[in-house]
């Protein structure tokens, strides 16, 4: 069975193989819906989409283990990336990440869309680093 380790939380959980993270999760007490750096996280244990990826406030990081779930769908691009046309291709449409994805394109998914395949590390409510190296470049 695979073990899903929450970093944060220091804890660990068994689930079924083709589990999903946002149920796990739930199912070991853990609060997912942290919102902005832990701000409205008591709101949005109440608050959220219930699993729809409408939200996303159920955004996790995968620490490690990537490879152990299921590949980004179209509800977690559109929820991460802003299709806006950009100078360097015109005509083109090319993806600008959000926020909370600056810094972990290639680690960053939502919980409610993730499916667990194998062992995985994951880090909830991921911080959303305003002055970071990464925003202003």
């Amino acid at each position: 069975m695979p073990v899903i380790k929450f970093v944060k939380e220091k804890k660990e959980v068994d689930v079924p193989r083709g589990a999903n993270l946002r149920d796990a999760a739930i199912k070991a007490g853990i609060n997912l819906h942290q919102g902005l750096n832990g701000l409205g996280a008591s709101v949005n244990k109440f608050v959220n989409c219930h699993g729809f990826g409408q939200c996303g406030t159920c955004r996790v990081n995968i620490v490690k283990g990537m490879e152990n779930t299921n590949p980004m769908g179209t509800v977690e691009k559109l929820r991460f990336r802003c299709p806006v046309p950009t100078p360097v291709t015109p005509g083109g449409v090319d993806p600008i990440p959000c926020m909370a994805f600056i810094g972990h394109e290639a680690t960053m998914r939502l919980a409610c869309k993730t499916q667990v395949n194998g062992d995985i590390e994951v880090e909830t409510g991921p911080e959303v680093d305003l002055f970071g190296e990464n925003f202003f470049s």
